[in-house]
């Protein structure tokens, strides 16, 4: 069965943030036989109005913080937006029910602010944007601030850097979670010269 590949929305997220992982999920396994491993899809605290993403792009989410199915990979964004929801009950609530029961929980860029704030972070190594990484050791104190790497695993809590970072990373979890020689396939379909950390 399909993993469920939940991916937060919220106003002036960082659009590549969650499209360029979005893309590298949805397309894994695409050109093999049998069953995609992974079913994207996307989640914001409202449908209406739509979400609008710090370049303009406006899109409406599949489902709400209400009615969202229980994530078995939860991908949280970075932008401007998430140094806003930080501050939101009720995006930070959302996050640590959804990380109770997921897999995985995976930041991208200053979405580990997000992370931070929820207090999945204590205890653990973390990276973001290297513009947020004294942000990110404010919001997570508790937390050991790791610069100039795209990604860190903690095994369910992976963070990474900014913006492209992420599509490293979603290669990485694809291949964790399926095999190296499929994340190198997804790669070579995006034309993305993913380097295998």
């Amino acid at each position: 069965m399909a993993r469920i590949v939940l991916l937060m929305l919220f106003d002036d997220v960082d659009t590549l943030d969650f499209t360029g992982p979005l893309e590298v999920f949805s397309i894994t396994g695409q050109r093999a036989t049998g069953p995609v491993p992974f079913s994207v899809t996307t989640v914001a605290e409202r449908q209406l109005p739509p979400v609008t993403t710090r370049s303009g792009l406006r899109i409406t989410p599949y489902y709400t913080y209400a009615n969202a199915p229980q994530a078995d990979i939860l991908i949280i964004p970075g932008g401007l937006g998430a140094r806003h929801e930080q501050h939101n009950p009720v995006t930070v609530n959302f996050i640590r029910q959804q990380a109770q029961g997921a897999e995985l929980v995976f930041s991208v860029c200053t979405g580990a602010l997000l992370l931070g704030a929820a207090g999945l972070l204590d205890g653990l190594r973390a990276t973001t944007h290297h513009r947020a990484l004294d942000e990110l050791a404010e919001a997570a104190p508790a937390c050991t601030i790791l610069r100039d790497v795209r990604y860190v695993d903690n095994g369910k809590i992976l963070t990474s850097a900014g913006i492209t970072a992420g599509i490293d990373a979603a290669l990485y979890v694809v291949s964790r979670l399926t095999s190296q020689e499929t994340a190198l396939e997804t790669a070579r379909h995006l034309e993305y010269r993913w380097q295998p950390e």
